[in-house]
């Protein structure tokens, strides 16, 4: 147990530890308190989405590159994916597409945004593997005409044209989850030597023991998913409360609290020099909701939700996502970085999030 109390003195976000029995005590003594309880759920689950973190890539460690990528592939939005898993049982599916669309928005801008800021404050200039960032550009492309296509082609509100956009959507969901797999064959297997760092990479920190990392992969995993149904039974009430839309509270809420976990590795990487380390875990967790994340929603719905659901997004969702992903082609396209190009990427995303709260879309 000594290397978690170890992580537990040493990280900062881990100290909000002390919220997860706070929001417990309060769900249970003040139920009708939902804005309290949308506040201490956002507090608990941010250090929890750490946990599930620092486990990952303990187990990672152990068990070798290729397997090892796929944990971390499957496991590194699972904050995001079990509180899309709460909303979607309950019926919840503006809130449960915004929380799709909101981390593709958020790594790409925010999370990719603030590491090149924070590396160029400190290095002139940074380079990193363009192959990479360019492969994770091009799936996210690929992820954006797929979620445009049912929203571009669904015009009328007839039971056939819902019947037509729930078929489209489910074999939507199989090409991007066939494509997902593919690429990490041809990323972890096949042509690995094109993704290798561009810089010298330091000495990882020591993992812990494989009893440690998977027994707090299962409690952490269990409480993000009690935490999120408190989350997603206050989020209404508490949306109303602040003047915020379900969308802002997906895209933007949502987004930061489930990419908690990743934002201090991405941005000391970007300050120690390893911008790869960052580009990757940026676009890396975009492309992981848009091809995996996703489609295994919609193939879930159909079990867990009350009504099938499909990819036909609100406009404005399909919008950002793509102006997202060609901003990412632009500002990656030469392998190099410096502290204005993080600028430019953290502007987009300020108007992005100024316009959810200022102007919510129209529930359909």
């Amino acid at each position: 147990m000594n290397p978690l109390l170890q992580d537990i003195r040493h990280t900062p976000l881990l100290w909000l530890l002390v919220f997860v029995p706070v929001v417990f005590l309060a769900a249970k003594f003040r139920p009708e308190a939902q804005t309290l309880l949308f506040v201490l759920s956002v507090l608990a689950i941010v250090p929890l989405t750490v946990l599930l973190s620092h486990a990952t890539e303990s187990v990672a460690a152990k068990i070798g590159d290729a397997l090892g990528g796929l944990l971390n592939a499957t496991l590194g939005n699972l904050a995001e994916l079990i509180i899309a898993l709460t909303a979607l049982r309950a019926g919840q599916y503006m809130l449960v597409k915004a929380s799709i669309a909101g981390p593709i928005v958020t790594n790409t801008l925010f999370i990719l945004g603030t590491s090149f800021l924070l590396g160029g404050l400190r290095h002139h200039e940074q380079e990193y593997n363009r192959v990479s960032a360019r492969m994770q550009a091009s799936l996210l492309f690929i992820a954006t005409v797929a979620l445009l296509i049912p929203s571009a082609v669904s015009q009328a509100d007839s039971a056939a044209q819902v019947a037509f956009t729930h078929k489209l959507s489910l074999g939507l969901a199989v090409v991007l989850i066939v494509t997902y797999g593919l690429s990490m064959l041809f990323s972890l297997k096949t042509h690995r030597q094109l993704f290798a760092s561009t810089a010298h990479t330091e000495a990882a920190e020591q993992p812990w023991p494989m009893s440690l990392a998977l027994a707090t992969l299962a409690g952490a995993t269990a409480l993000v998913a009690v935490v999120s149904d408190i989350f997603v039974e206050s989020v209404q009430k508490a949306a109303e409360a602040f003047g915020m839309s379900p969308a802002f509270v997906g895209f933007i809420i949502v987004a930061l609290v489930g990419g908690a976990s990743a934002m201090p590795t991405a941005f000391s990487g970007a300050r120690r020099n390893r911008l790869d380390l960052s580009v990757g875990i940026a676009l890396g967790s975009a492309s992981q909701i848009a091809l995996f994340v996703a489609p295994a929603l919609v193939f879930l719905s159909y079990f867990i939700g009350p009504a099938p659901m499909d990819l036909q997004f609100w406009p404005g969702a399909v919008v950002m996502i793509l102006i997202s992903t060609l901003v990412t082609s632009l500002v990656t396209n030469t392998g190099r970085s410096a502290w204005f190009t993080g600028v430019l990427l953290l502007t987009v995303y300020l108007i992005f999030a100024m316009t959810l709260y200022l102007l919510p879309p129209r529930v359909h």
